[in-house]
């Protein structure tokens, strides 16, 4: 049985943070214009932190975006994410180590994501793949892969349990707003709710519906039907700190599930996209 009289997560992170700045309770307090007292119900659970009071914690504790974020999720408070440009100067670095990735994971069909499922980076593969069946123009054009899975219907002609797995996308990104409570995550979810593919008791089939990590599609490959599956991962900062801050990136690649089926022809010739760069 746990203790229900134990320190909360925030309990502990506070207690931390004062000691690696060395400092005692009093002059954590002074600096915060509060009481010793109080500080010390904060650090033994008895007393709740306003998100106020932890923002001054932060600012006092001159604590980056990651680390005052983290502190506002352990009291149960949402973090304040600023969105990053993944083109700006300063990530090239970041941008040449998915180049790489991308690259590396050819012939296999790869995108790089933002945390809005925007498309930020695809690799030869993936322009391959669905040059299959769709048209060029439409994949050249193509911004979000949400946008695209749902409004293409020859997408969804080519996946099982579509209907299903647009609901609990859309359950996963209305909870994802629910959280944040931020306006791009509420429009994001909005405007794919909007899609006449989307069946009109998705709320309904997601709640019976457990997440899924990856789903099935099947294309015509050489006069042959072939399955695929999608497989997301997430490439951020360690440990808990992968939620609390930006960039937080998705690589999601489609895998054939013959696992002897050639693809080499996915990466040959001269194929070009305005997001592949290499």
């Amino acid at each position: 049985m746990s203790d229900t009289n134990a320190p909360h997560a925030f309990s502990r992170f506070l207690k931390f943070w004062r000691g690696l700045h060395k400092l005692s309770q009093e002059e954590l307090a002074f600096r915060l214009d509060s009481s010793p007292r109080h500080i010390s119900r904060l650090e033994n659970g008895s007393s709740r932190p306003s998100e106020a009071i932890i923002k001054e914690i932060s600012q006092v504790l001159e604590m980056g975006e990651r680390d005052s974020n983290r502190l506002l999720m352990s009291a149960g408070y949402s973090p304040n994410l600023k969105r990053i440009d993944f083109h700006a100067p300063e990530l090239k670095w970041l941008r040449k180590a998915m180049t790489l990735n991308l690259k590396a994971l050819d012939p296999h069909p790869t995108v790089l994501l933002d945390s809005l499922m925007n498309i930020v980076m695809v690799n030869k593969a993936w322009v391959r793949f669905y040059s299959e069946y769709i048209p060029e123009s439409v994949i050249y054009n193509v911004t979000n892969l949400y946008d695209f899975f749902f409004s293409h219907q020859g997408i969804g002609n080519t996946a099982s349990s579509w209907q299903d797995t647009l609901s609990v996308i859309l359950m996963s990104l209305q909870q994802q707003a629910l959280v944040s409570n931020d306006p791009n995550d509420y429009a994001l979810k909005d405007r794919l709710a909007s899609h006449p593919s989307v069946p009109k008791d998705w709320q309904q089939r997601a709640a019976k519906l457990e997440p899924m990590a990856s789903f099935k599609t099947q294309v015509n490959i050489n006069g042959t039907q072939e399955t695929f599956v999608h497989v997301n991962r997430t490439v951020s900062a360690l440990g808990p700190a992968a939620y609390a801050s930006e960039p937080q990136l998705t690589i999601s690649t489609i895998f054939p599930e013959n696992e002897a089926l050639d693809l080499s022809s996915f990466v040959e010739g001269n194929i070009k996209h305005p997001l592949l760069f290499y």
